[in-house]
């Protein structure tokens, strides 16, 4: 009971305050460094007719016709794609749903259609009807499950490193600034391959601009948790020195390439800004250096538009201002379900006012657009959370290819690493995602979710180790699903996860490949960077 306690004390509390999700869960420690008697299943034991018990089909299924028709459609979309593509991409989108496995893609598909009061299973994503698709292998050089920092540098740099670190070779070991600070151990990024060939760039996120994804933009540092200089003290473990080890912030604001960046949007005020300032949403600075980053920022950039809300943001005027910094939370964004209208604008609309911007560039642009807070539902347990982050993630790519000419843009969607949600048992169609599979118990004669998560807070256990009814608790809107392995918050996970194409060069995004090999194709199609390009 007492442990009970303690986790409604903790949701509260998060709901409170989590939901607008200013926590980190991506604890350093976990990142880098019970037995019952129960029964037994055999085959003897298994209704083989049972699966097949009860089950809707959609009418017009039954007939082999669809199907046929289906198909149909499916080989004329591929012979109709261009045998031998000579287009060359003048702009480059990139897409990030952090943690987006396979599984909560599908989950997030199956609830789309659900919403709209249909089956679910037959609907699609917004990528999911991309022309290519392809898997990619996430693995980082130390780690079989990579975290969000090691995979930014593999799909931004085109270099697999070590968990933790950003944009440096696996020569840096753990906590080594001085290793992260030498430019022998330094790997660029695409955005920075894009300002070399004169493209506009620019980072969008619904977590901080200094989080790990969109820092693989950018930065080179041992550790993704050095955000600002007191973070360098608060994780350095005694080994590092702020007036050494140049925080992520810091870069951002004053190195290549993100000193040059066009447009910057996302959460993370605290990280810029000294503790003696309380920024726009109430809370004090959290550097220590007394630095205004956001002041240096408008001095480089005088003509520069900084947004702290929505309303500053789609009154930007992309034809006279043409650098752009938007921060819309002291911590990370809101979840999409639980944030202001008024105040927080959605991913959607900062994907649009991005391209607003990069596209005066006559050259083109790279810009990397992040949905992360996919990521930030699947750890806490609550896929309502983090499948509604998938469809506004959907909405802003649709957002994109509605803005772009296909013949000279090329989008990429991706994830980084997967998270161990499960789509369990034989629930038929139609069966509420969200809820409890209709059509299978266990041995006890209990329903269970069909969504459910290896590693997690909850098993919902009865003092005898058996499994509760979950009828009504399931109906709660912020219930945590179930897990099989009792864990202080959800992990991730080592499976491949999918990328989805469209564009100029977008056959090249088929198949199976390293993580790694996404900005090198990108590149090619963009004849950026030093790698074979398909201007050679």
């Amino acid at each position: 009971m007492a442990r009970l306690y303690v986790i409604l004390v903790l949701l509260v509390a998060l709901v409170a305050t989590t939901w607008s999700a200013s926590f980190d869960f991506h604890s350093q420690e976990q990142l880098v460094g019970r037995s019952t008697t129960g029964k037994t299943r055999d085959l003897s034991d298994i209704d083989p007719n049972a699966m097949a018990k009860n089950k809707y089909t959609p009418p017009e299924e039954k007939n082999a016709q669809f199907w046929y028709d289906l198909a149909h459609a499916e080989i004329e979309k591929r012979v109709n794609l261009l045998q031998a593509d000579k287009r060359k991409a003048k702009n480059v989108i990139m897409f990030l749903g952090d943690g987006m496995s396979l599984s909560t893609v599908a989950a997030a598909r199956i609830l789309k259609g659900q919403l709209k009061g249909n089956t679910g299973e037959e609907d699609s994503l917004s990528f999911e009807q991309f022309p290519h698709t392809g898997l990619s292998r996430t693995y980082c050089s130390n780690a079989q499950v990579p975290d969000s920092a090691c995979t930014a540098t593999a799909y931004l740099c085109g270099v697999k490193t070590n968990i933790v670190a950003l944009g440096v070779t696996a020569e840096v070991n753990f906590n080594n600034c001085s290793a992260s600070e030498d430019p022998a151990n330094h790997v660029s990024s695409i955005a920075a391959w894009a300002q070399a060939a004169g493209k506009s760039t620019g980072i969008v996120t619904t977590t901080t601009l200094t989080h790990a994804s969109p820092s693989g933009a950018y930065a080179h540092t041992t550790n993704r948790f050095f955000e600002c200089d007191t973070d360098i003290v608060k994780y350095g473990e005694g080994q590092n020195d702020p007036a050494t080890c140049t925080d992520i912030a810091t870069q951002l604001i004053t190195q290549e390439p993100g000193k040059n960046f066009d447009v910057m949007l996302g959460g993370g005020m605290g990280k810029f800004l000294p503790k003696s300032i309380v920024d726009k949403f109430g809370k004090a600075g959290e550097r220590s250096d007394g630095v205004n980053l956001l002041s240096k920022w408008q001095s480089l950039h005088p003509d520069g538009a900084l947004a702290y809300n929505r309303k500053q943001l789609l009154s930007v005027d992309a034809t006279r201002q043409k650098k752009l910094i938007g921060l819309f939370n002291s911590g990370v964004m809101d979840f999409h379900k639980l944030a202001d209208p008024v105040q927080k604008p959605t991913l959607e609309e900062m994907t649009q006012k991005a391209i607003e911007v990069l596209s005066t560039n006559d050259d083109g642009y790279f810009v990397f657009i992040e949905g992360g807070l996919v990521d930030y539902g699947n750890h806490f347990n609550v896929p309502q959370l983090g499948l509604d982050e998938v469809h506004e993630l959907s909405k802003a790519v649709q957002k994109a290819v509605d803005m772009t000419d296909p013949e000279e843009t090329l989008i990429v969607v991706t994830s980084d690493h997967g998270h161990p949600l499960s789509i369990s048992g034989y629930p038929g169609r139609g069966t509420d995602i969200l809820g409890l599979n209709q059509h299978d118990t266990d041995v006890n004669g209990i329903k269970y979710a069909t969504l459910n998560y290896a590693v997690g807070m909850q098993q919902y256990l009865d003092e005898n180790g058996q499994r509760v009814d979950l009828t009504e608790k399931i109906k709660d809107p912020f219930f945590q699903y179930p897990s099989y392995i009792d864990g202080n918050i959800g992990v991730h996970s080592g499976d491949d996860v999918g990328i989805f194409a469209t564009g100029p060069q977008s056959h090249l995004f088929s198949g199976m490949m390293q993580q790694s090999t996404i900005p090198h194709l990108m590149a090619y199609a963009a004849c950026i960077g030093d790698g074979p390009t398909l201007c050679d």
